[in-house]
């Protein structure tokens, strides 16, 4: 017999078609017949490229629109009836607007194609921190995407049928039209059609995979205010060190700012050698909640990486190299004669090769063969290096949080806070040079508020007061540190090596949380002080700590001025404990 929170999802499912007008309905029940059915049905239609099975068994190669290849926060808005309730940094659109824009847009949308219905959970299978969700699409790809970036299924529809409430969610690619392309989140009142996230004429991942920066960050982090626990765009480390003791790290860096590097890294031999082991928990998002101890627990909803290709390599990065080597979707990378996907950061390969739109490519310098925000979609239980509190239901107690960005000058190689309120601070005025996985002028610096202001689903500023409350209830806080791999020298060349070395830095912030590593106190927060960071072994890099930890005032000073302006861009509800702690400092360079 149909349960009453099954019949709400049939009775919803119709609504939609009932506008949209699909073909067919087709329920997923997220088994890998289905996933196999579903690819193979792509490449039947040339919609997908199967890769070489002998070196790349199990993956395929998508291309999308030239016009549809990152996220577009210009098309992606909070839906409110208050425009404070949206805040200074997110795109406001009223309920009104959204709801008359999404009827028209939709109507007749799946006309000759097929509905998808997708139930999926983000989060451990048995983890009572687990939101189900319900996703209705009219892609294919998104449907291939979904089996690996969540536990999806009918392993979502028993929670649901177990009266579970879900989160609904629409896509339709309709034309790809950029001009009439919306991304639209109801946190607080939603429109006739009943869903949380309604995203039209976009099949870029970040827009289309609705359960990723939509639901567990936009409509999450809502929630989570509301409740009293944080979502966040953070990675989860598990370090070991030699003793044994194992330290769990979250960690904020916009996109392509070397995130999915620390989340993924590999101890170097010296380290390994000693007895360092580091492991995944998740690479993009942590849920935290309070244990009953009063430390802060960290699950990952997520079940898959959506990540960043080019620059990767056995070099830079050999646990994701492994991981990415089967069962992967690859979206807009270069095609070799030898059906196997490349991207700038791998050898040169022999022969010929095609772009990312399938263009042959003349060996020009400057020409790009795979799109700088060029994509791998790929299963985390592949990862080679996987914490076993992976699917821990309860997560993992977090010793220290990180928040970082991609900045030539003035941020050194790491610091820590004084205190929660100035952790927060830290986060709150974190800038970062502008990267290809977002629309905008690439080398500008703006600033990124704790690396979600893209994903915070509501007023940027009630969001810092969150993470001031939450500092108040914690008994046992993470430490809160600052890290910059990419500062350079006045020759322009990078200054720390950075990728597997940054677990010295990482050494540094566990010795700092267990209260065993010295800093010394300046104006901006606790540096290393002299020889604490271990930089044995790097004698080829020729590093010089001084430089990399330098506090140039000149830098600093403009960087205040830079913060004031941005402060003042965020009108008057910026917490008073954060301007505080900005006068604090403004003091301290005095």
């Amino acid at each position: 017999m149909e349960s009453s929170q099954e019949s709400i999802v049939n009775q919803w499912v119709e609504k939609v078609a009932s506008l949209t007008n699909p073909d067919k309905i087709y329920y997923c029940d997220g088994s890998r017949d289905e996933y196999e059915r579903i690819t193979s049905g792509m490449v039947k239609e040339k919609k997908l490229i199967k890769l070489n099975e002998k070196t790349y068994p199990g993956c395929f190669l998508y291309r999308s629109d030239p016009k549809d290849v990152a996220r577009t926060e210009k098309s992606t808005f909070i839906c409110s009836e208050s425009p404070d309730e949206v805040g200074p940094l997110n795109n406001f659109m009223s309920v009104d607007e959204a709801d008359k824009i999404t009827v028209d847009l939709l109507k007749n949308a799946m006309q000759g194609k097929t509905m998808y219905v997708i139930p999926y959970i983000m989060g451990p299978k048995n983890s009572p921190f687990s939101e189900v969700g319900i996703e209705i699409t009219d892609s294919p790809y998104v449907a291939a995407n979904m089996f690996i970036m969540t536990r999806m299924g009918e392993v979502a529809m028993e929670r649901i049928r177990d009266g579970q409430e879900f989160i609904k969610s629409i896509h339709c690619s309709r034309d790809l039209n950029p001009e009439k392309r919306y991304i639209l989140h109801f946190p607080w009142r939603k429109t006739g059609l009943d869903a949380e996230i309604i995203s039209i004429n976009s099949a870029y991942g970040g827009n289309a995979l609705l359960s990723k920066k939509c639901h567990a960050l936009r409509i999450a982090s809502v929630r989570a205010r509301n409740e009293g626990w944080l979502a966040e765009h953070m990675l989860i480390l598990e370090v070991e060190s030699p003793d044994g003791k194992k330290d769990y790290i979250c960690a904020a860096f916009p996109s392509a700012s070397g995130k999915t590097n620390l989340a993924m890294i590999k101890p170097p031999e010296e380290y390994a050698k000693k007895g360092w082991k580091t492991r995944l928990i998740g690479d993009d998002i942590a849920w935290m909640r309070f244990g009953k101890d009063g430390r802060l627990y960290a699950i990952n909803p997520e079940n898959g990486f959506f990540g960043v290709v080019p620059g990767t390599s056995h070099n830079t990065n050999p646990n994701a190299m492994e991981a990415i080597s089967g069962d992967t979707i690859f979206t807009n990378v270069g095609l070799t004669e030898h059906n196997e996907p490349w991207w700038e950061g791998l050898e040169q390969p022999s022969g010929s090769i095609k772009d990312w739109q399938g263009k042959d490519v003349e060996r020009r310098s400057g020409e790009k063969v795979a799109h700088p925000n060029s994509r791998f979609t790929t299963p985390l239980h592949r990862y080679p290096e996987l914490s076993q509190k992976v699917d821990d239901p309860l997560g993992v107690p977090v010793s220290a949080i990180i928040f970082g960005g991609r900045r030539i000058d003035t941020i050194p190689l790491v610091f820590e806070s004084f205190s929660w309120n100035h952790g927060v601070f830290l986060g709150a005025t974190m800038g970062v040079e502008q990267t290809a996985a977002a629309e905008g002028k690439v080398g500008a610096v703006r600033r990124d508020p704790m690396a979600m202001r893209p994903f915070c689903g509501y007023n940027i500023n009630d969001y810092f007061r969150h993470w001031i409350d939450i500092g108040k209830k914690g008994e046992n806080l993470p430490k809160i540190f600052y890290v910059n791999w990419f500062r350079k020298n006045s020759e322009g060349n990078f200054m720390w090596p950075g990728f597997g070395e940054n677990i010295r830095v990482l050494e540094w912030i566990i010795g700092r949380c267990r209260g065993d590593a010295v800093a010394t106190e300046t104006e901006i927060g606790f540096v290393p002080a002299d020889h604490s960071i271990n930089i044995s072994g790097l004698e080829e890099h020729d590093i010089n700590m001084k430089d990399l930890l330098r506090i140039d005032r000149k830098e600093w000073l403009n960087e205040l001025r830079e913060i004031d302006n941005y402060v003042t861009s965020l009108g008057n509800g910026f917490p008073s404990e954060l301007s505080e702690e900005l006068n604090n400092l403004k003091e301290r360079f005095k």
